[in-house]
């Protein structure tokens, strides 16, 4: 009994301690930093500040919970002065995919005028093709209804900016005001190594990917940093298993050949023989659909390289390979819908993110091109 509850311990220290930074033991009341929060409730995540607004129940009643993000518009959702560490983002918000795949979150690390993560709403929490399915991971919670959990660490030394962007229009009536949801936890007085790493990420989509031509995971990053992983979305435009191609990673100078090589899609994401419906901690399938013939089958799988670092000192490119295998044909190359959100570390200043696709590009596939407007009016909790 004595070493199960020790083995347990154990898996609960691996798990609530995942990334470097972390603040000391679960039992230290001695640390000199200082826990804040940011929500509606409390938009500057002041000491004292929070719950202030009046409900028709009177002051500090659930007074501002939520609110509305118009067509167009755009919000900061915190704008805090550092040494700090954001520890877990939470949002929920409409799970229509029109909403997944339209609003933008971009935070901006250290006054840098150019934001270091780019990505809609859903993939950034692991959530692809806009569907959204309860799994968990190292990284991510989320639940059937759009409880949406980040659990990256997320350190600034002067200063962080994060903002919501809805990208819909009056030519996108499906688009419309939506509530929204959110809490920022995070610390402030950290103290943080001289070689800090700041968080990135972006969404990429080929629709289709190129014949023979790799999909790339993560683009040239030059500098130094950590990869940390990604979520893949594999939306299939034709018959016959897909998941053949291997995942590579260009290491501080390789060209032509790769240092990091795997052997096959479904082996990157710790599994066998085919995909299977399993979340683990840091890697598995978060949704697999089979037999839908009007979108293609849907598959979203992700790997986090957390207890298998992947660091670079000059410049990383990671991609992974299009290739399938049927029977009578073999192996073979192919073409499919491929989207990811890629996460690294490096620090800045850092050069600027590749673009990411417009909204049309993004929904195609997934959003209805004709929806009622009043559906997406909805009511906040």
């Amino acid at each position: 009994m004595r070493n199960l509850i020790l083995g347990i311990m154990l898996v609960m220290g691996l798990t609530g301690c995942i990334f470097a930074g972390a603040v000391g033991q679960v039992y230290d009341v001695g640390t000199s930093v200082e826990s804040r929060s940011i929500s509606f409730e409390n938009i500057t995540g002041d000491k004292g500040a929070g719950g202030k607004a009046a409900s028709h129940l009177g002051v500090g009643r659930k007074g501002s919970p939520s609110r509305h993000i118009s067509p167009g518009e755009t919000i900061v959702l915190c704008d805090i002065d550092g040494p700090g560490v954001i520890r877990h983002i939470w949002m929920t918000l409409s799970k229509e995919p029109a909403i997944l795949q339209g609003l933008i979150l971009r935070v901006y690390w250290d006054n840098q005028a150019h934001c270091s993560i780019e990505t809609p709403i859903g993939p950034f929490f692991g959530v692809m093709h806009g569907q959204v399915k309860a799994y968990q991971s190292a990284v991510h919670s989320v639940n059937a209804s759009a409880g949406l959990n980040s659990w990256m660490e997320m350190p600034f030394k002067k200063h962080v900016k994060i903002e919501i962007v809805n990208e819909s229009s009056k030519e996108t009536p499906y688009l419309l005001s939506t509530p929204f949801y959110y809490n920022i936890d995070y610390t402030i007085g950290d103290t943080l190594p001289q070689e800090t790493g700041y968080l990135h990420a972006i969404y990429r989509r080929e629709n289709p990917t190129t014949l023979k031509k790799d999909f790339e995971i993560l683009p040239k990053r030059e500098g130094k940093g950590r990869f940390l992983g990604c979520v893949l979305g594999i939306r299939t435009l034709s018959p016959h298993w897909w998941g053949e191609g291997e995942f590579k990673v260009y290491l501080d100078g390789d060209r032509e050949f790769p240092t990091i090589c795997g052997t096959g899609t479904e082996d990157f994401v710790g599994q066998s023989w085919g995909l299977q419906d399993a979340t683990f901690l840091y890697a598995g399938t978060s949704l697999r659909t089979l037999g839908n013939t009007e979108q293609g089958n849907l598959n979203t799988i992700y790997r986090w390289h957390i207890k298998d670092p992947i660091y670079w000192k000059k410049d990383i490119r990671v991609t992974i390979q299009q290739l399938g295998y049927g029977v009578g044909i073999g192996l073979h190359d192919r073409q499919d819908d491929c989207s990811v959100c890629s996460f690294w570390y490096e620090p800045v200043p850092s050069k600027p993110l590749p673009p990411m696709p417009d909204f049309n590009a993004r929904a195609k596939a997934y959003v209805p091109k004709k929806k009622k407007a009043d559906k997406y009016k909805l009511k906040g909790g």
